[in-house]
């Protein structure tokens, strides 16, 4: 699940107006280097070059490298559509069908790879996955807290069923799955079952779950 872009994480140059094709430049330049070879390979200057944009564009913009890329990171998150604003405005009832239907997301080798280049940067650039975690993903996993609260309310989950226990079962499972196993091994539907086995598990009812029409 996505996020709205942070404003915070980057500042406008004072009296004069923002070029949003810049900006634009410089994510996008910054998520490929990224994705590609790693932090190690997305320096400042690399993403200068590659958006085609000199380097106080950036400095302009970003107050870190990391403040960049995790902004980059949530960007192409959003992209997807499953994003916080999406989780609040999302009915207990829709709920279900919104995190079977993000399998589709999940089960793309580039998404499995942008989430092993965040995770594997922890160990020797551990700022980068805490500016992400802070910024971006605290406010999506409050989100889906308070849907996991709602569908509970609506009687769509047991009264004894500790949230925030069941947020880090989901998205552990699920995140074991994308990192654990080889890239394509999993098809759209194969990942999909297997969430849907999990929200079994935690006491949601998915019969009315329908099918999917293809592999995806």
């Amino acid at each position: 699940m996505g996020t709205s872009t942070k404003a915070g994480n980057h500042s406008s140059v004072q009296g004069r107006p923002r070029d949003p094709a810049v900006d634009q430049a410089i994510l996008r330049a910054a998520l490929e280097l990224f994705i590609e070879h790693g932090i190690a390979g997305a320096s400042i200057e690399k993403i200068a070059k590659q958006a085609g944009v000199a380097k106080t564009s950036i400095y302009r913009r970003w107050t870190s490298r990391e403040a960049l890329l995790a902004q980059a990171i949530e960007v192409a998150r959003n992209a997807t559509g499953y994003t916080t604003d999406l989780l609040e405005r999302t009915s207990p009832r829709d709920f279900i069908t919104l995190m079977i239907e993000a399998c589709e997301v999940f089960a793309k080798p580039e998404f499995r790879k942008l989430m092993v280049r965040l995770i594997g940067s922890a160990s020797d650039y551990p700022k980068l996955l805490q500016v992400y975690r802070e910024t971006y993903y605290l406010p999506r996993r409050l989100a889906f807290l308070r849907a996991l609260e709602r569908a509970q309310t609506a009687g769509l989950l047991a009264k004894n069923i500790d949230l925030e226990t069941l947020a880090d079962m989901l998205i552990g499972a699920l995140l074991h799955r994308l990192l654990m196993f080889s890239p394509g091994e999993y098809s759209v539907s194969e990942f999909r079952d297997h969430l849907i086995k999990l929200l079994r598990q935690a006491g949601f009812d998915v019969s009315e779950v329908k099918p999917p029409t293809d592999e995806g």
